[in-house]
This record gives C-alpha cells, structure tokens and sequence, in this order.
C-alpha cells in the first residue's frame, strides 16, 4: 500500500461528501495502491459510508467517542497500511491523481511534503513556511509522522503542523513543499468561529515558540506574535476569543516542555536558512536594490528584509527595482509570482516530479 489518505471529520457530512466523491473521481488507478481512513470525530449523526470509492479505493471508518479534533488523524494514522498518509480536511481533496509519481520521486531523507493548495477563488491557502506544512493538503511518511508522535493533543487545531514539524526537524529530517501535490479546499465557514479561532491562534503559536524558539529569543518572539494577532483581533472584532486566548497562554508558558531547536535546526524551522540560501545563490554582493512585493503584512517579511540588508542589498520603491516576494508562506508566495511574475522568491519548491524549481523564475 502507498498511500493513505486520513480525514478527521465532525457534523459536516455535506462536505464530506463532495470530497468522497472527487476522491472517488480520481484515476490513475489509486484504488490498487491506496485506501481512506475517515475519522469521525463524535458526529451527532455520522455519514454512512461506503466500503469502496468508484475507483476502487477502500474505506474505513473509525467512529470516535469523543471530539479529537486535530489528533484523530493520529488514530488514522495508527491503523493505516500505506507507507504516506495524505492528510486531507473533510472539504478539501486532491485536483489530480499523480500523488504516487510525485512522492516516489522525493528524497528519502524528505519525511514531509507539503501541497500547492487552491482556494476557490482562485487564490491559495494562507499559513506554513519552508519547513512547515499546511495540513489540509500534505503527504507525511507514516514511520516518521508516528516516530514524534504525530500531533499534539492539546493544540487541538491551529498551528499544530508547527509543533509537528519543528518535532521533524529537530529528530533530523527535512521538510519540503511540491507543486506535484495540488489540492483544492473548499474552506467551508460551517463551524468557524472566529472568537475561538484567534484564541487558538494566540495560545497555540505561543506554545510552539515557548517549545523550541531559542531561549535568548522567545521572549520577544512571543510578544510580537501576540502584538501580530492583537492586530488581526482587532479587525476581525473577535477581541473576546484574543483576551482568552492570552490569558490561557500566560497560565500555560510555563508547564510547556523545553525543546529548543538548535541554531540551525531553528534558522530552518523558522524559514531563514532559506531564504539565505536563495539570495546567496541569486544576488551578488553589490548593493543591489530590490522592490519587496506581495503581501504588506507577509509572514517573515521582517526575516526577508533582514537576510537583504545583511547581504548588502537595498530596499527601494522604485517601480522599474527587481522585484523580491516579501513572505514566507508557500501559496501566498505562490499568489503573489503570479501577480509579479518576474519577481524574486525567497525560497525554492519542487515541481511536479520533485526536483526544486529555481527561486528565480
């Protein structure tokens, strides 16, 4: 068996639905080589679901007591027979049937890939870095994912792949992300709460960087994210689920486990080894000026900026300026090439048969 796709699920049986059946659409013949472990996490009425896809992929269902949310994927995980496990979320599926191609070309000291994630409106997924999937739409090696212990428990969800893949990184493995795997989510809001979403977001983020952040640097690490999502609070009205997800944090930081990454190991977690990596290999020592472009509020743009300065290069708004994209996320990032198509990445990903795609298009 090579691959097992793993769904948690809970109360939204339409969605389902519609990703059962684009997984039952696929061809390629998956259903030899691959089957779906669906998780359902305490439902009040539970889809029924078949025993085999139309194209041949079989079926499990696991019925859970209780709501796991995120780590029912680990119960999946647990009784799943492939040597990959495709993690999905119960609305977003694969957009073709090439998974297995592209993973038998991955690096064997590769344990993790991360998808090219498409939103329906044509945009892509927001979150992840470098070395950090996005687990709606990700191929993770079943020996390694239950070697760390897959994902916490207490996170729930939301910034659980951190904690995931810092734990990869930190046991010697690598991270990468493939245009090979492409998925679409469909982002259904039934059961987003954007109160209880920015509280696990301050909460959880604080977690991570309490557990493997350098110790000389978690501190002001910790404040500038919790400064970041009081802005986002802010905009979104949900200052109610900020104010308890801060105070859950301060009573919290201190029963977090110490796992500081090294230097090294941290520079990649956090995505600045890369970054450093694509403009060493692209940008002479000259002073070149560049235009940073994409998103104004972009994740690790403050690394981006800092990795240019330290290189010698300079920051400049003149529009006719060689463009370098401004963050760290994968679809962002992606999002903003196709915007400035002769713009600079900060960081290369592998095309559709796992080679890496040059930084520089």
């Amino acid at each position: 068996m090579q691959l097992s796709f793993i769904i948690p699920t809970r109360d939204r049986n339409d969605q389902l639905e519609q990703t059962l059946s684009r997984l039952g659409d696929l061809g390629g013949g998956l259903g030899e080589q691959a089957e779906l472990i669906v998780c359902d996490n305490a439902s009040k009425r539970p889809m029924q679901l078949p025993e085999v896809l139309p194209n041949g992929i079989a079926v499990t269902s696991i019925r859970l007591d209780r709501n796991h949310n995120t780590a029912a994927r680990n119960i999946g995980a647990q009784q799943a027979c492939g040597s990959w496990l495709v993690m999905l979320d119960d609305d977003s599926s694969p957009m073709e049937a090439g998974l297995i191609e592209t993973l038998g070309a991955i690096d064997p000291q590769v344990v993790a890939v991360g998808g090219e994630i498409m939103l329906t409106n044509g945009s892509r997924e927001s979150g992840g870095l470098p070395e950090v999937i996005v687990g709606c739409g990700c191929a993770i090696r079943r020996d390694a994912f239950l070697s760390v212990g897959g994902y916490d428990a207490s996170f729930g969800y939301y910034a659980e792949e951190y904690d995931l893949c810092a734990k990869l990184i930190a046991s010697g493995h690598r991270v990468v992300h493939s245009r090979g795997l492409r998925f679409e989510h469909r982002k259904s809001t039934q059961g987003r709460d954007f109160n209880e979403i920015i509280y696990r977001l301050v909460r959880n983020n604080g977690w991570v960087l309490q557990r493997y952040a350098p110790h000389d640097r978690r501190e002001i690490l910790i404040e500038e994210t919790v400064a970041r999502y009081r802005r986002i609070a802010e905009i979104e009205r949900a200052q109610a689920g900020f104010e308890r997800g801060l105070g859950e944090l301060r009573k919290t930081l201190g029963e977090q486990p110490d796992l500081a990454l090294t230097e090294a190991q941290w520079e990649r977690f956090e995505g600045r080894a890369a970054v450093r990596a694509t403009i060493e290999a692209n940008l002479p020592m000259s002073g070149m000026p560049v235009r940073l472009v994409g998103p104004a509020q972009g994740k690790g743009r403050s690394i981006i900026e800092g990795e240019l300065l330290a290189r010698g290069c300079t920051i400049s708004d003149d529009p006719d300026t060689r463009p370098f994209i401004a963050t760290l996320s994968p679809g962002p990032m992606l999002d903003a090439l196709d915007a400035h198509p002769d713009a600079m990445m900060p960081w290369s990903l592998s095309d559709r048969v796992g080679h890496a795609r040059a930084a520089v298009p």
